[in-house]
């Protein structure tokens, strides 16, 4: 029993500060590859485990995370700290609390302690996803690949080839806003080849991994300044999406025209396509702030940019939106 409360609490330690994940939680797990998010775990857990009650310091400190409360937060976890300095719950969410405050040599000692004290294989990958995140919060693409293989192997132990693919394009996601397109267009495309070995793998899936696929390749294509390949792959991945097979993906077509649309400087369609992607993503809150920018209201890109600087995920949109729009504020 007691290993089984420290794989629960390890797993509520990875995710205490996505509170404001919500409405991103179908992006990685059912979207286009392109909202890898740490809360997804969560939605694995068989459901008895989910509805398993909180420990009382994770509640209070999630509490005091939407109030943006971040110092007050991390006081909650030192306390438990001091009191079971090898609580992996505790050292994950203090370290998710710090990366979002700046502090990142500091976070990933305690993931570290966290992937020492894990109990279970499982436990010690999600400790290891977040060691993924810290590095992803500096942009940096190769120590993020490193840590994100170390999970990547741990599904390959356990042969599950779908989630094996989502942290293939989970790294990927890091290294393409990270600068380093070949190194995301190399795990783009393991993400899509593995997640395709899914034994019995059904048609809906099939399509999900080509929408994915043309998703990531339409936007290195766009980021490379090559806007005919971009567009045609904005066409796969819209047929993809047109078999209807998987609507709640949707939503991440506009971010896709937007993001190609950006990188092509046509600011005007940008901006409209991606007013109609998820809102309460930091990353589009983040671009559409460059698009204010770029199109010269300084007024309503700082308005977006503060909404991105407040984001507590600890996911490569967050990794990504935070510190960037923390410094253009």
């Amino acid at each position: 029993m007691k290993n089984k409360q420290i794989v629960r609490l390890a797993m509520v330690g990875v995710l205490v500060c996505a509170g404001a994940m919500a409405a991103q939680a179908a992006g990685e797990r059912n979207g286009a590859g392109v909202n890898p998010a740490l809360q997804q775990a969560q939605t694995q857990q068989p459901q008895a485990q989910q509805q398993q009650p909180q420990p009382e310091f994770i509640v209070k400190a999630r509490a005091l995370l939407r109030e943006g409360k971040l110092d007050e937060a991390l006081a909650v976890y030192r306390e438990e700290l001091a009191k079971t300095p090898d609580s992996v719950a505790a050292n994950n969410a203090a370290g998710v609390v710090l990366d979002l405050m700046g502090q990142y040599a500091e976070a990933r000692k305690h993931f570290a302690k966290a992937i020492d004290a894990s109990a279970t294989p499982q436990a010690k990958a999600a400790a290891q996803r977040a060691m993924a995140m810290s590095y992803a919060f500096e942009g940096d693409c190769k120590k993020t690949v490193e840590w994100e293989q170390k999970v990547f192997d741990y599904q390959v132990s356990v042969n599950d080839f779908f989630q094996q693919g989502e942290m293939a394009n989970e790294a990927a996601r890091v290294c393409i806003e990270a600068g380093d397109l070949d190194t995301a267009a190399k795990w783009y495309k393991t993400g899509y080849e593995t997640g395709l070995r899914e034994p019995n793998i059904k048609p809906d899936r099939v399509d999900l991994w080509e929408f994915r696929w043309a998703h990531a390749q339409a936007r290195i294509a766009a980021r490379r300044g090559k806007d005919a390949e971009a567009q045609k792959h904005v066409a796969a991945a819209k047929a993809a999406l047109d078999k209807g097979t998987n609507p709640t993906q949707a939503v991440f077509f506009p971010y896709l025209v937007g993001y190609v649309a950006f990188y092509r400087g046509d600011y005007k369609t940008a901006l409209e396509e991606l007013q109609k992607a998820n809102q309460n993503d930091p990353f589009i809150q983040c671009l559409i702030a460059q698009t204010y920018e770029k199109m010269g209201d300084k007024a309503q890109a700082l308005e977006f940019y503060r909404k991105a600087a407040a984001t507590t995920a600890h996911n490569p949109p967050a990794a990504y939106a935070r510190p960037f729009a923390k410094k253009k504020l």
